[in-house]
């Protein structure tokens, strides 16, 4: 086995345009979340010292984006209920705004699936706050999708309290982030809004969407809010805040 080598972005540029390779790691409705499909792109154009690549032989197997952003400040007193949208906004304005951050938020950790089972979320994680303090930030927050919640029925509120026997919780992401020092702060009930026609939602699941009410989709943490009535389908994620004190 060889050896992964991880490191920024912005020492190997080469690998930009490789980032897309294995994005059908998510589930095919969330590449239609139109905050992302706007922002996303340009997060490791804009912030290649803050976006993380992992190697073996020169293949790429895992890579991570974070963004920096002022907080708190005046119109920012809270961490936002908007979650992982409402801070890649966040992120982009102050860039625009020639605003000077003093934080950042990660925004995804890919691992190629045949990567899976090597420790490689934590190495990735490690660098991801090491990029982020050699930038001078103090903390890094995260909006993290908790993918090991499986009843999307159950409130995210109580979904966050399942211990395991150790006292970590239950669900790997969320492990993950707590073993590498981050503090469960609260849920992010809107991180994520993806809304569709019924065909659309039709396309990206498979499913017959032919019923007013709550759909169950695989992979997703939440039902799908549908009316047929209207002809549209809102899926509204919660995310769950994290702190990393740097």
């Amino acid at each position: 086995m060889s050896a992964i080598v991880i490191t920024t972005l912005a020492e190997r540029p080469e690998y930009l345009d490789q980032l897309y390779d294995f994005a059908d790691v998510w589930p095919a409705f969330m590449h239609n979340d139109p905050i992302g499909n706007a922002f996303m792109w340009q997060v490791p154009v804009h912030f290649p010292d803050q976006c993380i690549v992992a190697t073996e032989d020169g293949e790429l197997v895992a890579h991570g984006r974070s963004i920096p952003f002022v907080y708190p400040d005046e119109n920012r007193t809270d961490l936002p209920a908007g979650g992982w949208d409402r801070v890649l906004h966040w992120g982009f304005q102050d860039l625009r705004g020639g605003r000077e951050p003093n934080v950042s938020s990660a925004l995804e950790i890919l691992v190629r699936p045949t990567h899976l089972g090597r420790g490689l979320s934590h190495d990735m994680l490690a660098a991801m706050r090491q990029a982020v303090k050699a930038k001078g930030h103090t903390t890094l927050y995260a909006p993290v999708r908790p993918n090991g919640k499986s009843d999307p029925h159950q409130p995210m509120t109580e979904y966050i309290d399942q211990l395991r026997p150790d006292g970590l919780p239950e669900d790997p992401w969320l492990r993950v982030h707590v073993k590498a020092g981050g503090k469960i702060v609260q849920v992010a009930p809107r991180s994520m809004v993806i809304a569709g026609t019924l065909d659309e939602w039709r396309d990206w699941t498979g499913l017959p969407f032919d019923t007013t009410g709550d759909v169950v989709v695989p992979k997703a943490l939440v039902p799908v809010h549908v009316d047929v009535r209207h002809n549209h389908g809102v899926y509204v994620e919660p995310n769950v805040w994290v702190r990393h004190d740097l």
